[in-house]
């Protein structure tokens, strides 16, 4: 269900949950530069079917003019939209909308992040300057290449598509050799946003493999 939230500087905004208020783990989602849509709440309903209590944040409210809970579609106009309101927010300010999202976590021991796209590179971000969060699983973060010296607070874990036309190799490559204890997965016949269903992106075994993957490494960040 959608819910409003308060931030820090008391900006209010739209976010979607799902899963059993007495999960002792939650997961954060950060979406793609296209807002809560129906996939990005997809894979908040599928993290509530595993038994998490699961919540994204519509952080594009924080636009001049809010049109809270954006939803936008892939057409080329969309990617615009997204594109122009993902360029007006800054990393620290999308914090303090993220961590907000953690906080509603309230009945959660533990509270993960995981984002795809733009969300894949504030996950990024996060595990660097947040302190709400015990693990990360970044998929095709572009940009991450800007922080790549970044410290990370918490473990993180990578997924990135061979043949990301936005993301080249030689990106990722320098990441993994910034941090070498950073877990970086690339699925060599993949391209951008491989897990997103129902799109000609998708890529059904990178995306079944990449998903296997982040939820092994979080069952390992919950003891």
């Amino acid at each position: 269900m959608d819910i409003t939230l308060t931030s820090a500087d008391s900006h209010e905004f739209t976010a979607y949950i799902n899963g059993p208020d007495t999960a002792r783990v939650g997961v954060v989602v950060l979406p793609e530069i296209f807002g809560i849509n129906a996939y990005i709440r997809s894979v908040v309903d599928r993290y509530a079917a595993l038994g998490y209590r699961a919540i994204c944040p519509s952080l594009f409210d924080r636009r001049t003019t809010p049109e809270h809970g954006v939803q936008l579609g892939y057409r080329p106009e969309d990617v615009q939209r997204g594109l122009g309101y993902k360029k007006s927010i800054a990393d620290e300010t999308a914090q303090l909308d993220i961590e907000a999202a953690a906080d509603a976590l309230k009945g959660q021991q533990v509270r993960l992040l995981t984002g795809y796209c733009w969300g894949g590179y504030l996950s990024w971000r996060m595990a660097c300057l947040s302190s709400h969060f015990a693990a990360a699983s970044c998929w095709h973060g572009g940009g991450i290449i800007k922080h790549c010296n970044d410290v990370a607070k918490i473990p993180v874990q990578m997924h990135f598509g061979g043949q990301d036309g936005s993301i080249p190799l030689s990106d990722v490559e320098a990441i993994r050799a910034a941090q070498p204890n950073v877990q970086i997965h690339i699925y060599p016949e993949a391209g951008h946003s491989f897990g997103r269903e129902a799109t000609p992106a998708y890529r059904p075994e990178a995306a079944q493999l990449a998903w296997d993957r982040t939820l092994t490494f979080f069952q390992q960040q919950q003891s």
